[in-house]
């Protein structure tokens, strides 16, 4: 369980507080709006009504105590560059920033940000591959290069062990798991059998995902 700060609860701010509070995590959440801390409390461990880019209002909430801090906000950069300069000023342990672009990254990470989000590029990159193929079913970025993909098995392999495909020798590609009906098989072995039905998780570098399953 972590202790963690999450400023700004626009819709980005109180979907991260719904699955914070799945996960059993400590939350305080503040924002400008009553209605808004309002409408998180539910799945919040505190809320405050406040102006980040307070200094005095920020400091009395003891920024060093809380293992990550979230600055979500979405609609006024100014406030987001400024609650993330003085997070770090205060010795907030860990600073991730939401941004919009590079731009705004390289400001964000200039002030005192340690990492950075980009929600909607992350949504349109999975929204764009996901539907763009039939075989594809999810998908999970790592860096430019490499992906975890959710992948339709063939069904020349449907039968075939992981050992008799191979395909870490043959394409540098990892079978992570196989998936069956909401369930997930973890343990993969070379005498792993695929069976028809199931979708396979998948690691590699994208450009070889997509040309072993045709993407």
């Amino acid at each position: 369980m972590k202790s963690i700060l999450l400023v700004g609860l626009g819709r980005f701010g109180r979907h991260i507080a719904e699955k914070l509070y799945e996960l059993d995590h400590q939350v305080m959440a503040i924002d400008r709006k009553e209605e808004r801390v309002d409408a998180v409390m539910p799945f919040v461990t505190n809320g405050q009504i406040g102006d980040s880019t307070n200094e005095d209002f920020l400091m009395s909430l003891g920024i060093g105590n809380f293992d990550v801090c979230i600055v979500a906000i979405g609609d006024d950069f100014q406030s987001s560059l400024e609650t993330t300069s003085l997070l770090k000023e205060m010795g907030a342990k860990l600073v991730v920033s939401r941004a919009a672009g590079d731009v705004q990254a390289k400001f964000l990470l200039r002030n005192g940000a340690d990492e950075i989000v980009y929600p909607e590029r992350q949504l349109a990159n999975w929204t764009a591959i996901r539907y763009s193929s039939d075989h594809i079913f999810d998908y999970i970025e790592l860096d430019e290069e490499h992906a975890i993909f959710e992948i339709q098995v063939p069904k020349e392999w449907i039968g075939k062990t992981v050992g008799e495909l191979d395909i870490r020798k043959k394409y540098n590609i990892n079978i992570m798991a196989l998936k069956q009906e909401g369930k997930l098989e973890l343990s993969i072995t070379p005498d792993t059998s695929i069976a028809e039905g199931q979708t396979m998780l998948v690691l590699g570098r994208n450009k070889e995902v997509q040309k072993v399953f045709h993407i």
